[in-house]
């Protein structure tokens, strides 16, 4: 399987995930896509034969037709390496369920600021 991991996840994410699997994990800014958006970044990324697509956009779900590709498209509450760190396993079994045509929103938590 491919996956390829958007530009605002953190690259700790990928040397974690590339422990605990044998699938090809390449992130935009390796693939020279960091100036692609959205709809431009999916169409490149199903195009070159990417199978998901990780990412920290969970407005993404809003702003596209993702049934209008093959690439699965996983959105993680958060990009906060302290808090996704925990959340390794659960992230790498999203993307092993992963369906193609589909969206999932992946609750990792999120960081807040204490007052």
């Amino acid at each position: 399987m491919r996956v390829l991991l958007d530009h605002n996840l953190p690259h700790k994410l990928r040397t974690q995930l590339r422990a605990l699997c044998e699938h090809e994990l390449l992130t935009t800014s390796f693939m020279q896509w960091g100036h692609l958006r959205n709809g431009e970044l999916l169409r490149a990324a199903e195009q070159t034969g990417f199978d998901v697509f990780l990412t920290g956009d969970r407005s993404m779900v809003h702003e596209q037709n993702l049934s209008a590709f093959q690439l699965a498209v996983i959105a993680l509450s958060t990009n906060n390496w302290p808090i996704l760190k925990n959340h390794v396993p659960r992230i790498m079994a999203a993307i092993d369920a992963a369906q193609s045509s589909t969206f999932v929103a992946l609750d990792c938590g999120e960081f807040s600021r204490k007052k």
